[in-house]
């Protein structure tokens, strides 16, 4: 291992050499200098100083980042693989394509910091502090993302696949189009969430928080929303195909053209809800409550609604044929 001064270190560079394997900087203070393109594998570089710095394109796989200090440096398409980055300051860095597989960052500042597109398979972020990062059409297969603040985190196009997310928050976070499918979120707080488009057939949202939640044509298929709090979120033409919305609170949720064919949403609280056009074909609404409901033109063909309240509800043009009414009574 060769140790380098920050003279020689940019002397060599303005001379054209880009082969840095292995060389030890620790404590250098870099701000600012150029690095593009330089191979930086296996240097050990604690406590380095390269606030503002352009690592474009560098290689620094395997590299020792122990509380370096990367604020609001450029480091695209840089390959960071196994890199250690535990403690470093990130703040405002952009990792636009960068390679982080397995890279390290426990303990990381990763305030503001634009990873969009980079690949992140495998990294451990568990309780990392994300609020407000980028990581749009990011790799994040295999991430684990427990406990994780992800507020207001771009995320939309990012590839989850195996992602592990209990207990993550992600409110007002970006995820339209982002495939959830099979994903536990069990509790997890997304409210004021854009999921619109999103796939989360078969999702697990148990008690989650989705309330003022963008779902507009998300994909929910035999999700399972139990107690789930979806109280004004924005359902239309969302798929509930088989969804488990039991006891679940929709109070002023939006589900007009929804379709919720054999739904079930036995004793879920439907007040000031809107289900026009809704299809709650062969749907279970036992207890459910619909005071104030917009029904007008939805489809209960078959639906059962025993013991459920109707009262108020606005009922134009419903098709209740074969449908089980509160009163237990079959509609002919």
């Amino acid at each position: 291992m060769t140790t380098m001064t920050h003279e020689n270190l940019m002397k060599c560079y303005a001379a054209g050499q880009r082969n840095f394997i292995a060389v030890n900087l620790t404590g250098a203070s870099l701000e600012r200098m150029d690095l593009t393109a330089a191979n930086l594998t296996k240097a050990v570089l604690r406590s380095v100083k390269l606030t503002r710095s352009v690592l474009i394109q560098t290689r620094l796989q395997d590299a020792f980042l122990y509380a370096a200090d990367l604020s609001f440096a450029k480091l695209n398409h840089a390959i960071l693989s196994e890199a250690d980055l535990t403690k470093a300051n990130l703040q405002g860095a952009v990792f636009i394509g960068a390679d982080l597989r397995g890279a390290r960052l426990s303990g990381a500042i990763l305030a503001g910091v634009n990873m969009r597109s980079a690949n992140l398979a495998g990294v451990n972020l568990c309780g990392a502090d994300l609020r407000g990062i980028n990581l749009r059409s990011a790799n994040l297969t295999g991430a684990n993302l427990n406990w994780a603040n992800l507020t207001g985190a771009r995320l939309s196009g990012a590839q989850l696949d195996g992602a592990s997310l209990i207990g993550v928050k992600l409110s007002d976070a970006f995820l339209n189009g982002v495939d959830l499918q099979g994903v536990d979120l069990d509790g997890v707080n997304l409210s004021g969430a854009k999921l619109s488009g999103a796939n989360l057939t078969a999702a697990n949202l148990t008690s989650a928080n989705l309330s003022y939640t963008q779902l507009r044509m998300a994909y929910l298929m035999r999700a399972n929303l139990h107690a789930a709090d979806l109280s004004e979120a924005d359902l239309k033409r969302a798929d509930l195909t088989a969804a488990n919305l039991s006891k679940a609170n929709l109070d002023k949720a939006d589900l007009s053209e929804a379709d919720l064919t054999g739904a079930a949403l036995n004793s879920a609280n439907l007040l000031d809800s809107n289900l026009n056009k809704a299809c709650l074909r062969e749907a279970y609404l036992w207890g459910a409550k619909l005071v104030r409901t917009n029904l007008q033109q939805a489809n209960l063909i078959k639906a059962s609604l025993r013991g459920g309240a109707l009262h108020e509800a606005v009922q134009q043009a419903v098709v209740f044929t074969g449908a089980i009414m509160p009163d237990g009574k079959l509609y002919h």
